[in-house]
């Protein structure tokens, strides 16, 4: 695994955090991508200078995307594997309470345009490395059993992955759809749990991801789906 880079947008908490610690256990280099800036230098110091790179980024923007691309290029040399995982939900229904169309618009730009623009971005650098594509849905982007625009966004990313995989066909890249049920981040900040007898953590689907990505080349994991024991949607 030596010299080779995994690349990771919403990579300061959660999932992608969780997922860049396994990676660099696995001997990856990380490219550490999201808003906030303290959380990802923070990050990078535990990890270490020589095998993270933090870059601030705004997946909802495509200059900012074209430079995280630009520089994790210009700093490791190329790009291996891209966890397309930033994502975020704060509610907002379709019926009753107040209108939110900023919110809306944030959501959707976040969840399905800043997924679609770092696969465009990426997939040059992964078809010259026979690379692997990861992409966060959701368990409610294949069952809709909450009330609000997130599921459909999540809906939007698997169309997206399946899209993805397509076009890829007889190029050598993976294309993954990790779709995690309830887990224990803070993504539940704004929004209230469904009942359920456990909570995956972050580190569980960490660890789906590298299953995925340690296959060898000619096994393409399409799809993930990984709930909590007892969670019934």
């Amino acid at each position: 695994m030596e010299n080779k880079v995994f690349l990771i947008t919403g990579a300061s908490t959660g999932i992608g955090e969780a997922t860049a610690r396994r990676a660099i256990e696995a001997g990856f280099n990380v490219v550490l991508a999201a808003r906030s800036t303290e959380k990802l230098e923070r990050l990078r110091d535990q990890l270490g200078h020589e095998r993270a790179l933090a870059v601030t980024c705004d997946v909802a923007d495509w200059q900012s995307q074209q430079a995280m691309v630009e520089k994790a290029k210009a700093h490791f040399g190329r790009i291996d594997v891209v966890f397309a995982n930033a994502g975020f939900s704060k509610g907002s229904t379709f019926y009753g309470g107040e209108d939110k169309p900023d919110e809306w618009q944030e959501m959707v730009m976040v969840n399905v345009y800043g997924a679609a623009a770092t696969a465009r971005l990426t997939l040059p650098e992964l078809v010259k490395n026979r690379g692997h594509l990861l992409i966060t849905g959701s368990v409610v982007g294949r069952v809709t059993s909450i009330r609000n625009l997130y599921s459909a966004t999540k809906w939007a990313v698997t169309g997206m992955a399946q899209a993805i995989r397509n076009e890829m066909v007889g190029t050598g890249v993976r294309v993954t759809l990790v779709e995690p049920g309830i887990v224990d981040t803070p993504f539940w900040d704004n929004l209230q749990k469904p009942d359920s007898a456990k909570e995956l953590q972050a580190d569980d689907i960490a660890r789906a991801v590298m299953f995925a990505v340690s296959q060898p080349p000619h096994v393409d994991v399409n799809e993930i789906l990984i709930r909590p024991t007892g969670q019934l949607h």
